[in-house]
This record gives structure tokens, sequence and C-alpha cells, in this order.
């Protein structure tokens, strides 16, 4: 299968380049399922995968694992993991959840580590802490959050440079071209706002999107409607504004000559500060299907009138 290769990108602290497309490992429950999609992941020039302890209750990390070590690829791919989701959201889960994650994984540590979750609750205080922790222990290498506002964000990182901390330096919330209007889970957060795209373009934030195609929303109208009603795209996307958007991503699908679908996903990776989109193919077919994308190049200007700014 000849395939687009997916363009790598470096990220401060993080020893090998990331692909800029990221994908997520929370559909295959064993090796038999993974490995045909992960060996096309790898053939398309993918490199970085998304887990997380909560996925499948431990089997797609195991999944990935068992795969990962059959290869004989641990030093040649980027693993995110992922941990202390609702209601286990609290430092001291931090540790003791990597821990299973790392052992399922067959890992002795991830370059990259987000929190799944935040909690209001904990000051930021007591997760830097305990992120570093892990750090030093030399477990993890960089670490973020995930559905994290940038108040509580930027409240961290100021608490780490106070005492000499490592910061949180990787944001993973949804960010696509169509706005989250309704959440698709609770406590999900979105960061295209005017005020969360400032953020991170005036503090050049690693960003990796979640849900980077909105569900399907940028799909014809007969292929929109696949997932549950209340998850769907409609539902978590719909309104006069996104409707508008998609309408200017089918003009510039004639002009570049790919789908709308491509030019959704073509926006995230086109953003000014470092913008990685994680996507969800469950087979080799979809992997292929994204990578139009790849081929888009937007200008500053395209950028903005796709979002309406």
């Amino acid at each position: 299968m000849s395939m687009t290769q997916i363009p790598h990108r470096a990220i401060p602290g993080v020893a090998l380049p990331a692909s800029q497309l990221m994908i997520g490992c929370d559909n295959k429950a064993n090796y038999d399922e993974g490995a045909p999609v992960w060996d096309a992941w790898i053939t398309a020039g993918g490199n970085t995968f998304d887990t997380a302890h909560i996925y499948g209750g431990g089997t797609n990390e195991k999944a990935l694992g068992d795969w990962i070590a059959r290869r004989g690829i641990a030093a040649k791919v980027n693993v995110i993991a992922k941990g202390a989701h609702t209601p286990n959201c609290t430092p001291a889960a931090i540790g003791s959840q990597l821990a299973e994650s790392l052992d399922r994984l067959q890992l002795d540590r991830v370059p990259i580590y987000i929190m799944h979750r935040d909690n209001p609750d904990v000051p930021v205080s007591e997760f830097v802490d305990a992120l570093n922790a892990l750090k030093v222990a030399d477990k993890i290498g960089i670490f973020g959050g995930s559905n994290w506002s940038t108040t509580r964000l930027s409240e961290a990182n100021a608490y780490a440079a106070a005492r000499g901390l490592q910061g949180m330096s990787i944001l993973n919330n949804n960010l696509s071209l169509a706005v989250m209007e309704r959440a698709i889970w609770p406590g999900c957060i979105t960061s295209n706002t005017a005020a969360d795209l400032a953020f991170l373009r005036q503090t050049n934030t690693v960003h990796v999107a979640w849900s980077s195609q909105a569900r399907g929303y940028f799909l014809p109208a007969e292929l929109r409607n696949r997932l549950r009603a209340d998850t769907g795209p409609d539902h978590c996307y719909g309104s006069t504004t996104n409707e508008e958007r998609r309408k200017r991503a089918v003009t510039l699908a004639g002009k570049y000559g790919v789908a709308p679908h491509h030019v959704a996903l073509a926006w995230v990776l086109a953003q000014s500060f470092p913008s990685f989109a994680l996507i969800g193919p469950r087979s080799a077919e979809e992997i292929e299907n994204s990578l139009p994308a790849l081929s888009v190049a937007f200008t500053a200007d395209e950028v903005k009138w796709l979002n309406l700014e």
C-alpha cells in the first residue's frame, strides 16, 4: 500500500520527533486486532501512540504493549500514557496507575505523560509535585493535562517555575475546526476559543488535539449518524457557526482537491503553535483515508477564514 508519509515534528524534552498525526489506541482489545492497523501506521510514517490507563479496562494498553514487544520497536516509537481519569483524578492515583500502565505496555518509561482530567478541588501544586516525582524517578519525560483549562495550566506552571520544578508543557484538549458546543463526555474542554488559541500562540504550548475531525462532522450527511445520538457530531457540534465553517471547508476542499474532512484535519495541523492531531482509525484503509489532509498547505489567512476569525 503506497501512502503519503506523515511528517514528524520535534517536541522539546522528547528525544524522538513525533509524528504530527498521532494514533489513538482505545479501540483494539488484543494483539490480533491491533497489529494490522499499527503496522500500517508505521508504514505511513506514524510513530506516536496515545493510550490511557482507563481504555478497555487495561486491555488496550496490553494489546499495544504486546505489539511493541513483538516488533522490537520500543526505541522507535513515542507512547503517550494517560491516567488520573475522573473519579480517580488525584495526585495519589497518578503513580500507581502509571505503574500498571508501564507493566501492561512492557515499558520502563514513557516520553509523554498526560493527566486525563483535571480536578479543580485539588491544588495544582499537588499535581505538579506528583508529576515531578515521577520525572525524577525516570518514569516519564514531559507531562501535561487533558481537559485542563489554560488558567489552571498557567497556575501549575507558575508554581513549578517558582520552585525550580518542571512545568506542564503539553495540553491535550478537544481542538477541531468545528467548535464543541456540547461536551462529548463530562469534563471535556475545547481549545477552540479566542482566548485559548491566543494563549497557545503566545506561549507556544504543544497541543495534541483529540477528536480532531469533530467526530465526523465534516463527512457527508449520510455518514454522520454512525455514532450514538447523544455523542454524535450533530449533537456535540451542531450550530449555525459550525455550519458556516463546514461550508467554508467545502469551498477550500474544492480548491485543494480533497474532501471537507481533510480540510478540517489540515486546519488543526496548520496552527501557528506546535499542533498535533489525534485520529482514531480502525483499519489500514481509514489511515489511508486521512492522509490527503497532509497535502494541504493553507495560508495564514485561510486558517483564520475557516475559523470565522
